[in-house]
């Protein structure tokens, strides 16, 4: 009887191991079946990362050396802002269309995402096999989170990693845990997630050796291993950190500008709101059982598990705090000190916080399903409901249906600009060229050489030099001007008239009335033509004279060609 019950059990794990990967299969399927025609993000995707990836395949330098530049973004970019080679996510790029490459990458991510939350829970916190709906529910659903597309696995790894980090730590020495801790870093970030997460975990080591009086060199050892793994890989990053080189325009950052009143807010924000890059989705339903659970632990004696819940509900709102305290205005002495606490962002800690809101989660729900008949049906009603608020963040649905954004192919609209290049009728590389009102980066997809862009790493003087085009836009508008000074990320040309926005589609009446370029300064830099996705009242008095507007079905946006003429002197 005992054994038929344990085949039953199995038997129903296994079914929803296979209903979870067909739902997986079902939520990237819009990526395969249209393929170029698909809806996905802009801001930190369309905007930068697909076209940077295709800019670094087409430049020949993906294996260029430390010293290298790319020629085809402002100049000369550095070849190191593009970080390694030894990416699985470069790899795809290089093997595969864009497009391709990028539905490739989310497959892998949320399948690596789902297996490592799910074997985490099975091994070391839900292990009844009773509560497999619980395991199985949980993990679907961390792997249906709307993660930042580039930060492949240095967030939603995690689990994975933790999994064979605890498993170590318990004596387990597989060579699975092993092989994990090596190949997790190829398809990770350190500065995006992993050096935040490996401090946890050798604050967890820490714990072991003050509270349990435990050395565990072994554990301590595989701390190590996947440090140093990560730092072969990102040797670029290491050889740019300790080598010297010329300032970089993050070195002119200015992040702690808010009062305590301030933080607080931005702290409760976060805990129940989330961050873009690591979006969890958790206010309508994992927050109220959260806090439910906790409610109702005020009332039980505690146990282990329930401890554990209490700790992850604390370090939940401290990383959040965390977050909103970096940019606190008391750091500002420090970070005039210390370059490093300008260029490092070390708010991100709170790039923990899918793990552990979803651990939370997890054992909430096993908190409840134990207290009773109708609570187990509280719990499996939660993991279901989780699901199908997740659905609407579904590329396709999120970005195609409810923000109604361009597809990849109109976003980039090869054909188009294959048109613009096709009449400007000379090589690419023979001239500069900056937009308006429209994403560098689409430009850049497209083989154009700009002098504007959106690169995380850029030499300062650039920026000095890029500043004098758009100087007096700048003096109109006080937003952009700190945004430009006090950033610059976006090394755009503003418009005080247009803002900070950048997606002025085809059926957009906006016109800009009173622009005030430095086109001499443009000319200089060896700016010949300037793309804008609105007409330029005002142009001839800028020296800029519409040589022809641009229109296609499969492109969002019409593109007015605007050519530098200076009088001669």
């Amino acid at each position: 009887m005992c054994y038929s019950v344990s085949i039953v059990k199995q038997y129903n794990e296994k079914t929803y191991l296979l209903i979870a990967l067909f739902l997986l299969a079902l939520f990237l399927s819009p990526l395969f079946l249209l393929g170029e025609d698909a809806h996905i993000r802009v801001h930190d995707n369309l905007d930068s990362n697909l076209a940077w990836y295709k800019v670094l395949h087409e430049s020949g330098e993906t294996f260029g050396e430390l010293g290298a530049t790319i020629p085809q973004v402002i100049n000369g970019l550095p070849r190191n802002t593009f970080g390694t080679e030894w990416s699985i996510i470069v790899w795809l790029h290089e093997l595969f269309p864009t497009m391709t490459a990028y539905a490739l990458s989310q497959a892998l991510t949320r399948m690596v995402a789902f297996f490592g939350m799910y074997l985490l829970l099975r091994k070391h916190f839900i292990r009844d096999q009773r509560k497999a709906l619980i395991r199985v529910g949980v993990a679907l659903a961390f792997a249906f989170t709307p993660f930042w597309p580039s930060g492949m696995l240095s967030t939603l790894g995690h689990p994975l990693a933790l999994w064979a980090f605890l498993n170590i730590r318990s004596g387990d020495l597989s060579w699975k845990n092993w092989i994990t801790l090596g190949l997790i870093p190829l398809y990770a970030s350190i500065v995006l997630g992993f050096f935040f997460f490996l401090a946890a975990v050798s604050l967890l080591w820490l714990y072991d050796l003050l509270k349990k009086k435990e050395w565990n060199l072994v554990f301590l050892a595989s701390i190590a291993f996947m440090t140093i793994v990560f730092l072969a890989i990102e040797y670029r990053l290491v050889f740019s950190l300790i080598t010297e080189h010329q300032p970089m325009h993050r070195t002119e950052f200015i992040s702690s500008r808010h009062d305590l009143l301030h933080s607080v807010d931005l702290s409760i924000r976060n805990f129940f709101l989330g961050h873009t890059h690591v979006m969890t989705v958790h206010a309508m339903i994992i927050m109220p059982i959260l806090f439910l659970t906790l409610g109702l632990l005020l009332f039980r004696k505690k146990q282990r598990i329930e401890k554990l819940f209490i700790f992850l509900f604390i370090l939940n709102y401290g990383l959040s705090l965390w977050y909103a305290l970096w940019f606190n205005e008391f750091w500002t002495p420090l970070k005039e000190r210390f370059d490093l606490l300008v260029t490092f962002n070390f708010a991100r800690f709170h790039f923990l916080r899918p793990l552990v809101i979803y651990m939370s989660f997890a054992i909430a729900c096993s908190i409840l399903w134990n207290m009773g008949k109708k609570w187990k049906a509280v719990a499996t009603g939660v993991v279901i409901a989780q699901l199908i608020v997740l659905i609407p963040f579904n590329e396709e649905v999120h970005y195609g249906i409810y923000h109604k954004t361009p597809s990849f192919r109109e976003f980039y609209a090869e054909e188009q600009f294959k048109q613009i290049k096709n009449y400007i009728g000379t090589s690419q590389q023979e001239y500069r060229v900056a937009s308006i009102g429209l994403h560098p980066a689409i430009a850049q997809y497209n083989g154009f050489y700009t002098l504007d862009t959106y690169n995380n790493l850029y030499p300062l003087t650039y920026k000095y030099k890029f500043r004098k085009i758009i100087a007096n836009e700048l003096e109109k508008n006080s937003g952009l001007k700190r945004y430009f000074d006090e950033w610059g990320s976006r090394c755009y040309l503003f418009v005080d008239e247009l803002g900070k926005k950048y997606n002025y589609k085809k059926d957009s009446d906006k016109k800009i009335k009173d622009l005030d370029l430095n086109i001499q300064a443009f000319k200089d830099m060896g700016g010949s033509y300037i793309f804008s996705s609105v007409p330029i009242i005002n142009a001839e008095e800028n020296n800029l004279f519409l040589e022809k507007a641009f229109d296609h079905s499969n492109s969002a946006w019409k593109i007015y060609l605007y050519k530098v003429k200076l009088p001669s002197v």
